[in-house]
């Protein structure tokens, strides 16, 4: 064996562990949580790590069959990441406040013009509400 050779087993090798050893502590993450938002990122980091260990395969393999697998591991990776974080937002929107804001805000509505006075109108200064629409 040649030097680059071993020098390219020994990365290798280096790599996998690595992942290896990321594989359990995203494990552990999965398991103990404490938040479904936790979860969910260790799921997408589960995928970039099967990714990761796909491509050291074919890096030791010196073979490009994995590449298209690798490509679409990852598209469904940020689809799910995308998926799971729109579902997130949706469940952790705020809930609107119905009734007044606090006292003499007038409940939030209108701009305040220069003169400090509530501007109640169409951002229009000539007064004419309806006219021409």
């Amino acid at each position: 064996m040649s030097v680059p050779e071993t020098v390219d087993r020994v990365l290798l090798t280096a790599a996998v562990v690595m992942i290896v050893v990321a594989g359990a502590a995203l494990l552990a993450r999965i398991w103990r949580g404490p938040s479904m938002l936790d979860r969910a990122i260790s799921l997408d980091v589960c995928a970039a790590l099967i990714i990761a260990g796909l491509g050291a395969k074919s890096a030791s393999a010196r073979d490009p069959f994995y590449f298209p697998i690798m490509l679409v591991l990852a598209f469904l990776g940020f689809t799910g990441s995308v998926g799971i974080a729109r579902f997130i937002a949706a469940r952790d929107r705020p809930t609107p406040r119905h009734g007044p804001g606090p006292a003499g805000d007038g409940g939030g509505r209108g701009r305040t013009g220069p003169s400090g006075d509530r501007d109640r109108g169409s951002g229009r200064s000539d007064g004419a509400e309806g006219e021409g629409r």
